[in-house]
C-alpha cells in the first residue's frame, strides 16, 4: 500500500543542516516505492522557486499562512516535522506548537538540538513538543538520554534512528590509507563561528615535517554570511599565513552537490571534526564521514563520544591544537591504526545510509498510521 510522507521543515534550496536532511529523508522515502512526499517549507523571506513536491512556503512568523499551507498536507498518513527553536516563529520558536496542534495527520518530531542546559521556555517548549507528538526521533541515545534526565518527557514516545548518510562512491580499500602521496585531512560543512577550524589551522603548524594538507571546504553559513561578511573566513586564512603554513591549507569555498561532495571525502585520508561546541548531540558531517569509511579526528564533543566509541576514531581535547596534531601525527605514522579505524567506520556504514535509516522511519510510520510498512 502506498504511503503518502508529510514534511515541515526548511527546505533546498535554503542552505542549511535541516534542509539537507529533509530533502535526504524524503528522497529515501518515496525511492522506488510508488509513495508521495510532500514538504511544507519553512522560510524567512519571499518564496522562490523550489521542486514540485513543495506544495506550500510559509514564513517562520506568519501564522495564518502556517496553518493555511498545513492544510496541504490533512491526507497524508503521517507528518515528519523537524524541530530547531530558531527555525519557527516567537519566543524560542514557541510557533511550533500552533503547528503540532493544527496537524490532522500522525506526527514524526525530530529533534535536531537536545540542549543540556535550556532555558526554562526552552525546556518547556520542548516538554509540550514531545506531549504533542505523535512519535518523537532523536539522533543519538545520548540525546534521548538528556531528555530522560533533564525533562518531563514520555519516553515511550521516543526512538533513536541515526542521522543518515548518502551511500558513498567505492572508497578505497582501507589498507590502502596513506599509502599514496601527501596525506590530506579534510574538514566540510557551512563554516562560522564555532566550528573550531582555528584549532585545525595550528595543528598544521606543529606538523611541517610530515607535509600534511589541510582542506577546509564549503560555503559561509547563509546567516553568518548576512551578519559578518566573509570576517571568519578572511580571518582563517590571515592566521594561517602568519603560521607560516598557508601552503599547508586549502580553503574551497564552492558548493558541491551530494556525488561530489562524496568524491572529495573520499579524496581524503582523514576527517577532522575540531567544533568548538560541547554539547552538540548530532552532526550529519560526522555520521557521513563515519559512514565513507574514514578515520575521524574529533573533539569529544556528545555525538562524536557516542559514535567513535567502537574506535572508528580518536577523540581529542576541545580547543587543543597540540592534541589534535597528535591524533593526526598517530595516524600519518602508524597506518596499521588509521587501517583499523577505517575498518572499524566502514562496519558502521551499512546501518548509517540514507535506506537503511528510512526503513526504521517508515516502520515508525506505520505503527502511527496503520498503513502497511
Amino acid at each position: 500500500m502506498q504511503t503518502c510522507f508529510g514534511f515541515v521543515s526548511t527546505y533546498p534550496p535554503t542552505q542549511c543542516g535541516l534542509a539537507t536532511f529533509t530533502a535526504a529523508l524524503r528522497d529515501a522515502l518515496v525511492a522506488g516505492a510508488g509513495d508521495e512526499g510532500r514538504v511544507v517549507a519553512l522560510v524567512d523571506g519571499p518564496p522562490i522557486r523550489r521542486g514540485p513536491e513543495v506544495v506550500a512556503q510559509v514564513g517562520m512568523a506568519d501564522r495564518a499562512g502556517a496553518l493555511a499551507g498545513l492544510a496541504r498536507l490533512d491526507d497524508c498518513d503521517v507528518v515528519i516535522v523537524q524541530h530547531e527553536y530558531g527555525i519557527y516563529g516567537g519566543r524560542d520558536g514557541e510557533d511550533v506548537l500552533l503547528l503540532l496542534e493544527n496537524l490532522r495527520a500522525p506526527s514524526i518530531v525530530v529533534l535536531h538540538t537536545v540542549l543540556l542546559h535550556p532555558s526554562q521556555h526552552q525546556r518547556e517548549i520542548l516538554e509540550a513538543v514531545i506531549a504533542r507528538a505523535g512519535a518523537v526521533v532523536t539522533m543519538t541515545a545520548t540525546a534521548r538520554e538528556r531528555l530522560a534526565t533533564g525533562y518531563d518527557a514520555d519516553l515511550r514516545k521516543v526512538h533513536v534512528i541515526a542521522h543518515g548518510a548518502p551511500s558513498a562512491p567505492a572508497a578505497r580499500p582501507a589498507a590502502a590509507v596513506f599509502r599514496s602521496g601527501r596525506p590530506t585531512v579534510l574538514t566540510w560543512g557551512l563554516l562560522g563561528p564555532g566550528k573550531g577550524i582555528e584549532w585545525g589551522i595550528d595543528a598544521m603548524a606543529e606538523l611541517r615535517d610530515l607535509d600534511a594538507h589541510y582542506v577546509v571546504a564549503g560555503q559561509t553559513h547563509p546567516k553568518v554570511l548576512l551578519r559578518d561578511g566573509e570576517a571568519y573566513r578572511t580571518a582563517l586564512q590571515s592566521r594561517a599565513r602568519a603560521l607560516g603554513v598557508a601552503a599547508s591549507v586549502t580553503f574551497d569555498g564552492r558548493y558541491r552537490e551530494p556525488d561530489a561532495l562524496a568524491r572529495l571525502v573520499q579524496s581524503a585520508d582523514v576527517v577532522l571534526l575540531p567544533y568548538d561546541s560541547v554539547d552538540q548531540v548530532t552532526s550529519g558531517v560526522l555520521i557521513e564521514a563515519v559512514a565513507a569509511g574514514k578515520p575521524v579526528v574529533a573533539t569529544r564533543f556528545p555525538h562524536a563520544v557516542e559514535l567513535l566509541g567502537n574506535s572508528a576514531g580518536i577523540l581529542v581535547a576541545h580547543h587543543d591544537a597540540r592534541e589534535i596534531a597528535g591524533a593526526l601525527r598517530t595516524l600519518f605514522t602508524h597506518r596499521d591504526v588509521a587501517v583499523r579505524m577505517a575498518r572499524a567506520a566502514a562496519a558502521e556504514a551499512p546501518r548509517l545510509m540514507w535506506p537503511a535509516v528510512a526503513g526504521r522511519y517508515r516502520e515508525l510510520a506505520s505503527a502511527l498510521s496503520g498503513v502497511p510498512a
